[in-house]
């Protein structure tokens, strides 16, 4: 689940490009339902919509991901290693879920995964 979503932010940028959110809404195929759960915290965007969402905004995926909270770090004062340890395994857990849902939403046309990187595919 989202730790904090960054409201202002979103908004502002909506405000910058003219737009409100409901084109986050229509971008994502998200009702304003679904994404008033998103902003205030009952949902977890997918990795999809965190994509359409720094489409929209004309933004860095990672910089959208980040101001919708889903990696959000735990506080400074936070003492209990492993409980620090724990959010960390998690959000790396939400990480690893979402470039897997992403790959699978697009192929990258650079074979990086055989000797020769990087080459073209066939």
């Amino acid at each position: 689940m989202s730790l904090f979503f960054d409201e202002a932010w979103f908004d502002f940028r909506l405000g910058e490009l003219g737009l409100d959110r409901g084109a986050l809404a229509v971008a994502a195929g998200l009702t304003r339902e679904e994404l008033h759960l998103i902003i205030v915290n009952q949902r977890e965007p997918s990795a999809a919509e965190l994509a359409c969402f720094a489409e929209v905004l004309r933004a860095d995926l990672v910089e959208v991901t980040l101001r919708s909270g889903v990696a959000t770090r735990a506080s400074e004062g936070e003492a209990n290693s492993d409980a620090r340890l724990d959010d960390l395994n998690a959000r790396l857990d939400r990480i690893d879920h979402w470039i897997e849902q992403l790959s699978r939403r697009e192929r990258p046309e650079t074979d990086y995964s055989s000797p020769g990187l990087g080459r073209k595919r066939a």
